[in-house]
């Protein structure tokens, strides 16, 4: 599509959304509706984007901007591009190497900027573009000499850990955590993106017989806090909160958002926890005092991965989207729910996730709740896969008119 057609797709688009009749407004009123309506892209592992390493330029350019008309035709006006899988980069970073997963080979030049590209191609359609930064999985093996030579891990291995199979950058290194900072404000200060993003990688996910080894970092820095849970609590605090610190500096206007697994605490650990069973708690487990950032408003939005169907006995949606939503009330961060679409006409999930309408009765439900400012769908191939019409339907049952993103 060349840069005028582009122009005129976008300025249609707008002139739709200002048009497009509004379920909650006064009757005989016409105002744009307004809504989160994401879809996370994922890189790692080249999960949605690329289909395959080593493509051409051409067929990877080609591949991602189909990725973004079909968020455009299933009327969504988001994309969560995951621009920095693991410590590397989909830009020409001068701190980390390029991605793997585009070319095959870390650090080798693919031809072209796809961060860039995904920026300037989104906004032509009237899209949002989140850069999805993980901050610190550093590689998806444990081996730190299949690193590029040039890799910060490997001129810095003492602040790689690994654990579970993985290599991770230790969150308890003030270096690590000004470093990681410093990459993903590169993307922002050089690319117009509309928010940075953050998933659900913290510390990593609990192993079991595995001890992540931060002694060493405890010892030096953990002094005043009551234990290592304390501390290493304390660590992500300073991340999320230095982080939102610099992008108001660095780009303003630019949001924060994070994408946590769904449970914060069980109600069985904590009164103000959920109604839930998990055996997974951010607070925890992760280390992410997830409901802290919330009524802090230390970040602009917050995205809870609510992965399980309606009825679902050890977490159940419907008890799941109030916590959340008593938690975002009266807060300025607003709430979007993360909602798994990978999950639908899996044989492998529950009976639920085979319904094709279990998804938009989990949009019914949500609208109920004013502090409820929309949901984001995982991921990108399964939208545009929709095995089961589970998307199709959503479509059909609450996305009819085009909405703006919430400013």
């Amino acid at each position: 599509m060349g840069r005028l057609s582009r122009r005129a797709f976008a300025l249609a688009a707008l002139a739709t959304l200002a048009t497009a009749p509004d379920a909650s407004a006064v009757p005989g009123t016409r105002r744009a509706i307004t809504g989160m309506r994401g879809v996370w892209l994922a890189t790692v592992a080249n999960r949605d984007w690329p289909s395959r390493p080593g493509m051409t330029a051409a067929e990877q350019r080609r591949e991602l901007i189909g990725h973004l008309d079909v968020a455009v035709r299933n009327r969504l006006n988001t994309v969560i591009f995951q621009v920095r899988p693991t410590a590397d980069a989909l830009w020409p970073s001068p701190y980390e190497p390029w991605s793997e997963y585009l070319t095959g080979t870390q650090g080798k030049d693919p031809g072209w900027n796809p961060l860039e590209t995904a920026v300037e191609e989104a906004h032509a359609r009237g899209l949002e573009l989140h850069a999805w930064f993980n901050p610190y999985r550093v590689a998806v093996h444990t081996d730190l000499t299949k690193l590029v030579a040039s890799h910060p891990a490997r001129r810095h291995p003492d602040w790689a850990v690994a654990y579970g199979g993985k290599l991770y950058y230790n969150p308890g290194l003030p270096e690590v955590r000004a470093f990681v900072q410093r990459a993903i404000l590169d993307a922002v200060k050089k690319y117009p993106v509309d928010a940075v993003h953050f998933d659900d990688y913290f510390y990593p996910y609990p192993v079991a017989g595995q001890t992540f080894d931060d002694d060493e970092a405890y010892a030096r820095y953990g002094a005043g806090f009551p234990d290592r849970a304390a501390w290493r609590r304390d660590n992500i605090d300073k991340l999320v909160r230095g982080t939102a610190a610099c992008i108001r500096r660095t780009r303003p206007g630019t949001r924060f958002g994070i994408s946590p697994f769904g449970v914060w605490r069980n109600a069985a650990t904590d009164p103000l926890g959920s109604d839930t069973r998990a055996g997974v708690q951010t607070y925890d487990d992760l280390y992410a005092d997830t409901r802290k950032w919330v009524r802090r408003n230390w970040i602009d939005y917050l995205a809870p991965q609510v992965y399980w169907n309606l009825g679902f006995a050890a977490a159940d949606y419907a008890k799941l989207l109030p916590w959340w939503a008593e938690v975002a009330r009266d807060t300025g961060t607003r709430l979007y729910v993360g909602e798994a679409l990978y999950k639908a006409g899996d044989p492998a999930q529950p009976a639920a996730w085979q319904d094709p309408a279990e998804l938009s009765r989990h949009l019914t439900l949500a609208a109920q709740y004013p502090e409820v400012k929309g949901h984001v769908f995982f991921a990108a191939k399964d939208v545009a896969a929709d095995p089961i019409g589970a998307m199709a339907r959503v479509v059909a049952d609450h996305y009819r008119q085009p909405a703006r993103p919430p400013r």
